[in-house]
């Protein structure tokens, strides 16, 4: 790790809303700089159409353009638990996160976990419909052709076998540690999410 720095969340117009900062740690990989953004957008709570996500999402876009402005090629990783879809508007519109690696342009986001929302699948379900909040998201640096560079290869929602509840009205679903008030010995409620990097040497 080289440095880190916390972004303290502030909402222009709920005096006194506190929710977890986002914190930008940068190192290096593979002997190249990466900066990783991670992140707990606020929740749900209160109604899906809270405006919570959206000012966290420009917190995260301003982290994002100050890279930019920085570095004209930075690798950047953000990642978190954004509880939004990757169609919802902090994702799609504030984060300007695009589904193709074609639509990124120099500057750019690009959300790799969108083609598997568009699919149906996952990392949480509640009442029947699959949810995609736990996502990774890279700048267009790390979409490079140059093999010599460090550069996105693919996703993966790791949903194995052994992360899935095999019996009662949760069949299907992640694992939890708990049920209610009952422990079952599980992992959690949401499936972990991976992005590949690759690099020839």
């Amino acid at each position: 790790m080289l440095s880190s720095h916390p972004y303290r969340y502030v909402h222009p117009e709920i005096e006194g809303f506190r929710t977890r900062d986002q914190l930008l740690v940068s190192g290096l990989m593979g002997g190249e700089l990466v900066h990783l953004i991670v992140a707990h957008w606020p929740s749900r709570y209160g109604g899906k159409q809270s405006d919570t996500r959206e000012v966290a999402a420009a917190l995260t876009r301003h982290i994002v353009d100050s890279l930019y402005r920085a570095d004209t090629d930075p690798k950047i990783i953000f990642m978190g638990d954004l509880n939004d879809d990757p169609v919802d508007r902090s994702c799609r519109v504030v984060l300007d996160a695009k589904r193709k690696p074609g639509e990124v342009k120099p500057g750019g986001l690009y959300n790799t976990m969108w083609d598997f929302y568009s699919k149906g699948i996952g990392t949480l379900s509640y009442q029947g419909k699959w949810s995609l909040f736990d996502q990774i998201i890279i700048s267009e640096p790390l979409l490079g052709k140059d093999r010599s560079t460090l550069k996105f290869w693919k996703p993966e929602i790791f949903n194995r076998d052994f992360l899935i509840q095999k019996e009662g009205k949760n069949k299907g679903y992640p694992l939890r540690t708990f049920s209610g008030n009952t422990f079952i010995n599980g992992y959690s409620d949401r499936f972990p999410v991976i992005i590949y990097l690759v690099k020839e040497l």
